[in-house]
């Protein structure tokens, strides 16, 4: 599993990489859906953030056995980089090469490992899970950055059932 989701991430960043860098600048800076929402440099952001966040996540999963933290606070976090400011090739490829780092992460990980728990903020989940959700989760921004029309919905993945786990089906965990 874990050789199976490293490449279907580097599939997923090979694949977007030439889609984003066809976007210029200005257009990255434009705030479609109105001045409160999210402009392609801030949603692209946010997911270098969800990336800080679950590159952390999966290395202690993985060495530890197990990962204990927090969700993050998406808003203040894309607000706190001021990613609007920077440029959208800058972002790019921050985007590319971290992502290209966590694929490399995640084909080390043992198989063993992918059924590790992960407590993130207040659900239960397996590794293997987190970083499928993870890359679910990627796939729904980009789609939506590169104002495509059909988006991937977002969570699509079922919550494993875990006796503990205080997450329910259909509930998002903030990637």
């Amino acid at each position: 599993m874990p050789r199976n989701l490293a490449l279907l991430l580097r599939h997923t960043i090979e694949t977007e990489l030439p889609n984003l860098q066809a976007v210029s600048d200005n257009e990255a800076a434009e705030r479609p859906g109105g001045p409160e929402k999210w402009s392609r440099k801030e949603e692209l952001g946010h997911l270098i953030d969800s990336a800080a966040n679950n590159h952390i996540r999966f290395v202690l999963a993985a060495i530890d056995g197990e990962f204990r933290g927090l969700g993050y606070a998406q808003d203040k976090w894309v607000r706190a980089h001021g990613y609007q400011s920077l440029a959208w090739k800058t972002l790019v490829d921050m985007w590319h090469q971290y992502n290209s780092l966590i694929a490399h992460l995640i084909e080390s990980i043992p198989e063993k490992d992918m059924d590790n728990r992960c407590v993130v903020g207040w659900g239960v989940v397996t590794l293997g899970f987190l970083i499928e959700d993870y890359v679910v989760h990627m796939q729904h921004h980009l789609h939506h950055v590169l104002s495509r029309e059909r988006i991937t919905p977002y969570p699509s993945l079922p919550i494993p059932s875990e006796p503990e786990s205080r997450h329910t089906p259909g509930e998002q965990i903030t990637a």
